[in-house]
């Protein structure tokens, strides 16, 4: 499993014309479900997620999680992330979990991450979505389970 997490100052999802999901500070987290993926991994990236230290305190260090600063979280499913990139020209998918069972385990971590931490919102698994971000610092991390 991939997270490419983004912290923000606002992010935002729209499909066709309507948001369907919305946050102010905090982090835009886009999930890459790979083949060999299970709740296990998605519980241990949740935590990771939880716990990540990518906020600055009062000495302007990176040392507060999402949960320390009370910050949203927006998780989008982007199977593009699971894809192999390693030779070619062409990215292939078959690293990545199929769509129905994918969509399985995406559900389970918006459902778990909503259970543990306030201010979570999502798209929609398999949409077109628009997303808008303003990306603070800019901080970008590529997390793997």
């Amino acid at each position: 499993m991939k997270a490419l997490i983004q912290r923000v100052t606002s992010a935002s999802i729209v499909v066709e014309t309507c948001t369907v999901g919305a946050i102010e500070r905090g982090l835009l987290v886009f999930i890459g479900v790979e083949k060999n993926d299970s709740s296990i991994e998605v519980d241990k990236m949740i935590n990771k997620l939880l716990s990540y230290r990518v906020f600055s305190d009062l000495e302007d260090k990176m040392n507060l999680s999402v949960s320390d600063v009370a910050g949203g979280v927006l998780l989008v499913s982007q199977f593009t992330l699971a894809a192999d990139t390693k030779s070619g020209a062409r990215p292939g998918f078959s690293t990545a979990k199929p769509p129905v069972e994918a969509e399985i385990l995406y559900d389970y971590m918006v459902e778990r991450f909503k259970a543990k931490h306030g201010d979570v919102a999502s798209g929609i698994f398999g949409a077109e979505m628009q997303v808008s971000l303003v990306n603070d610092g800019p901080v970008t991390f590529l997390l793997t389970c």
